[in-house]
């Protein structure tokens, strides 16, 4: 743990997250060796740092570090950037050139966004990572290099895979040593430390108080998605930073100036003194079958009410209803058709009985008891079973995809998984 925080201090990661300190565990020990490691994570939660921690904690620390975004290299060229050229070697090769892998020999060399590299330059990438070996483009000589590969993603490589876009052999060889960065929304419990570093960063860098937030803003903050990660969380932080003319804010100013941070899943908000990363979603998912419960017994109320409206019955005592507030009824706790119907039976409470049964509906097949004896079922209020079918319907309404599923509930896919596999519903 003072390993840990030792590497927190030097680096300046800000979290407390067990998700975010086993992927800096993890780089910690891996730097010391010459493994490739293949980081994974959405974009904007910080896999470069990862790289730098990795090559400032290795052997090859005072060498040089180059980080090299492959979605930002046109295909023709990204040969050339990465294993260099020959003089003549295309149209506007006028000297030769070194690439990237000859240039940080004996260094550490970080491919970002490795799932947009073509399929050639994948094959020359697989020689480097077997052998060393590499040629320049243009050339005939094979030349070696010594370098360490840290590469990074942001989608999904299996699939790349089995789309013929990504060549199995090297994800292999690339995967070597996996390193996961958490999402922001996986570690909640970061997300107001790092908003209080960046709001703290920009009052002294423009000498201006520090923005601060009240308890409400506080659970927003902590609530939204953030689909662009640390990234977005900084921008936010930055802008309400100059922008905002009280230093303390409430959920209403935070809201009026960054609107689609109140945009949540829940019904309904839970307590705000009650926050946190795993606690919270599984309230969440409590909430929506809380909700499911609240539609389904709205649509049992109807269905009772058009069967008393339907078969001409009696209601017992009208003015148990009236706290329904059903729209069907007046303020008597009597619905409009049972009002006139009962004007209609004092009105013909004189004529012959025969004439009254005649006018009466006939209900076919009806038996002489219409009602059965009720049997009284307790449903199970434990949570954990309420989640099980929670998930258990989410996953039955989207035919087992599991994606669909966790964002029907609220819920990250990291979180279902670990659901389905705690619970067993396999």
């Amino acid at each position: 743990m003072s390993s840990l925080q030792s590497i927190k201090q030097r680096f300046g990661i800000i979290g407390n997250s067990p998700l975010l300190d086993r992927a800096l565990d993890t780089a910690a020990r891996v730097a010391t060796t010459d493994l490739t490691v293949l980081i994974t994570g959405e974009s904007g939660v910080g896999k470069e740092n990862i790289s730098k921690i990795i090559h400032a904690l290795s052997a090859r620390k005072h060498n040089q570090f180059i980080a090299v975004n492959c979605g930002a290299i046109p295909a023709g060229t990204i040969n050339s950037e990465l294993f260099g050229h020959e003089k003549g070697a295309f149209t506007g090769a006028t000297n030769d050139r070194k690439g990237y892998f000859e240039t940080a020999d004996t260094g550490t060399i970080f491919l970002d966004e490795i799932s947009e590299m073509p399929l050639d330059t994948q094959a020359f990438l697989l020689r480097i990572l077997e052998s060393g070996e590499f040629i320049r483009v243009g050339s005939s000589k094979v030349q070696t290099t010594d370098v360490r590969v840290i590469a990074a993603t942001n989608v999904n490589l299996e699939e790349r895979m089995r789309k013929g876009k990504f060549r199995e052999d090297l994800y292999y060889r690339l995967n070597t040593v996996p390193i996961n960065v958490p999402a922001l929304n996986e570690r909640r419990e970061d997300i107001y430390l790092l908003f209080r570093k960046f709001a703290n960063d920009m009052a002294e860098r423009y000498r201006i108080d520090p923005v601060r937030l009240d308890e409400q803003a506080r659970f927003l903050l902590e609530n939204y998605r953030w689909p662009g990660n640390v990234r977005e969380l900084k921008n936010v932080a930055e802008q309400i930073s100059i922008l905002s003319e009280n230093r303390l804010l409430s959920a209403e100013d935070l809201v009026s100036m960054i609107p689609n941070i109140g945009k949540r899943n829940l019904p309904m908000i839970p307590d705000t003194n009650e926050y946190g990363g795993e606690n919270f979603k599984e309230r969440e998912i409590l909430f929506k079958f809380l909700f499911e419960m609240k539609n389904d017994l709205n649509d049992l109320k109807n269905l009772v009410f058009e069967l008393v409206n339907q078969n001409d019955l009696q209601m017992p005592d009208t003015s148990s209803y009236r706290a329904l507030n059903h729209p069907a009824f007046n303020k008597s706790g009597m619905s409009t058709a049972m009002a006139e119907r009962s004007f209609e039976n004092h009105e013909h409470a004189n004529e012959p009985l025969e004439s009254r049964d005649s006018q009466k509906p006939i209900i076919i097949g009806q038996p002489d008891k219409p009602f059965h004896q009720a049997e009284v079922v307790e449903e199970s209020l434990n949570i954990i079973d309420m989640e099980k079918d929670l998930i258990l319907k989410a996953l039955k309404k989207h035919h087992g995809r599991r994606k669909e599923a966790a964002s029907d509930l609220g819920i990250s896919e990291r979180t279902l998984y670990r659901k389905i596999k705690e619970y067993d519903l396999q």
